[in-house]
């Protein structure tokens, strides 16, 4: 089968960026809720297959599987005969669209602990199925397996490897020309997949009577899965307010436990110390709260990163609805403190890119640096946190700078060409940053933001330029929209 996406070569690892649809089974055998489960477990018996998707209205609604039949049916004791298909079935059934790409049905089976994904279309409707067993039979050397390998990890050490391994696909990915957003995401859904490992064989090995009432959440560029090569740990815990204090001292053993274990793994220690084993970023749904406000109430700069970190949160094991309860809080404390907005949008103006005149770009003038550029201050973190100052207000912080940016487009508030000039712009700064990094790691030096021009053709230098002009741009939206012309310091 030949497979064709902007003539990118098809290789076996940038295959796992191509649309579901290109690998799907098409020919799927359905029933309707209300079919009789015998005649349903005859269908499956003489095409030797483990599951039928149910589907009312055109649209999947559940799925029967062999488990089903074991779990609900035989286990139970149950007279199949009188059964109808509803009773049993599995549902709601877990989709995926089919212009995702193969990659996402992957960490959407590991992250569920399922083996297959029902396939739809733009209407919802049933556009086929995808097994683990069709990706097995793609080629080995690829995210999947390092996934599955990760799955079965059995200490730090395999872990630590697993980590090593990390950084090397993603180099081999970056030379087959595979868009750098699809390798961003990647490299957050494998640093999840390591966590979550770690944070299981924790649980199982020394912490089994450690209470499910909490949340373990990322921030920063790993809460908005925007990670590259060079990241540091930006973790906490929110845990219910019921919690005694038997469980909350076990808690704190775990969470100091588990951020020894990642800085052991190879993942950096915060230097701020944005880490779950810090009691200040350790709180209760009720807590959070309260810093929350004290924050955004108070907008100093120690306060605006802080709770711009925050903004960013997204829980990555545990229980999700104790991140939704604080930040359902946030959004209600920015519309009594408009305030915080405009001083967290006055800071992002801080960053000017190094533009001077004639478009020349400026870069260090001396130190260990001399000659290169902080892409993270010239251009990301304008962009980011600028973004991120517009969803706030807009209520939309959940997803990536992307998806904020989409979000923002659709609601009016940024034009649509400006949002994918500087989506373009964005993709852009990231993918030299990336490249930068994968040359440092080669020369075995450590991994960072900065970026020496000598690296860049003259073509290069010129579309940097243009990037970080559109940096500029926004940044006179950004001080128009909030109206901060208006603000005395």
């Amino acid at each position: 089968m030949v497979f064709e996406q902007d003539s990118l070569p098809i290789t076996a690892e940038n295959q796992f960026f191509l649309p579901i649809r290109d690998f799907c089974q098409r020919r799927v055998v359905i029933c309707s809720p209300d079919d009789s489960l015998v005649d349903v477990v005859s269908i499956m018996r003489e095409k030797n297959i483990s599951s039928v998707v149910v589907v009312q209205d055109g649209q999947p609604c559940g799925v029967v599987t062999d488990r089903d039949l074991r779990n609900k049916v035989i286990a139970q004791a149950r007279q199949p005969k009188s059964l109808p298909v509803r009773e049993i079935m599995s549902t709601p059934v877990a989709t995926i669209p089919e212009t995702s790409q193969l990659y996402d049905a992957l960490y959407q089976m590991s992250r569920r602990g399922i083996h297959r994904l029902v396939v739809v279309d733009v209407q919802s409707q049933l556009s086929g199925i995808i097994t683990d067993s069709d990706i097995l039979r793609l080629q080995s050397h690829t995210p999947h397996q390092l996934i599955l390998d990760i799955e079965q990890a059995e200490n730090i050490s395999d872990l630590r490897r697993m980590h090593t391994r990390i950084q090397e696909l993603v180099a081999r990915l970056h030379g087959t020309g595979t868009p750098i957003r699809d390798i961003v995401r990647l490299i957050a859904h494998l640093n999840d997949q390591v966590v979550i490992r770690l944070i299981r064989l924790l649980r199982i090995e020394r912490y089994p009577d450690l209470t499910n009432d909490f949340a373990f959440i990322v921030m920063g560029s790993e809460g908005r899965g925007e990670q590259t090569l060079s990241t540091d740990q930006d973790n906490g815990i929110i845990y219910a307010d019921h919690l005694d204090a038997e469980a909350l001292q076990q808690l704190q053993a775990f969470a100091e436990d588990l951020i020894g274990s990642l800085i052991s793994i190879g993942v950096p220690e915060c230097l701020g110390g944005i880490m779950a084993s810090n009691s200040a970023w350790r709180r209760s749904v009720r807590q959070w709260k309260t810093e929350l406000e004290r924050w955004i109430s108070t907008p100093s700069p120690e306060n605006i990163l802080k709770a711009s970190m925050f903004f960013d949160v997204r829980t990555l094991y545990g229980d999700a609805r104790l991140e939704t309860a604080v930040r359902s809080h946030i959004y209600s404390c920015i519309e009594h403190n408009r305030l915080f907005l405009t001083r967290m949008a006055q800071n992002m103006l801080n960053f000017t890119p190094p533009l001077g005149w004639f478009g020349r770009i400026h870069t260090e003038r001396s130190g260990a640096h001399k000659g290169q550029l902080n892409i993270k201050k010239a251009g990301i973190f304008a962009i980011t946190d600028g973004v991120k100052s517009l969803a706030l207000e807009a209520q939309a912080l959940s997803g990536s700078t992307h998806e904020r940016l989409e979000h923002l487009a659709n609601a009016g508030v940024l034009p649509s060409t400006d949002a994918a000039d500087l989506a373009a712009a964005l993709d852009l700064l990231v993918r030299m940053r990336l490249r930068s990094q994968i040359t440092a790691l080669h020369a075995g030096h450590p991994p960072d933001n900065y970026l020496a021009l000598e690296q860049l053709n003259r073509m290069e230098q010129g579309e940097l330029r243009l990037a970080l002009e559109n940096v500029v741009r926004f940044q006179s939206f950004v001080r128009h929209h909030f109206k901060l012309h208006l603000v005395r310091e």
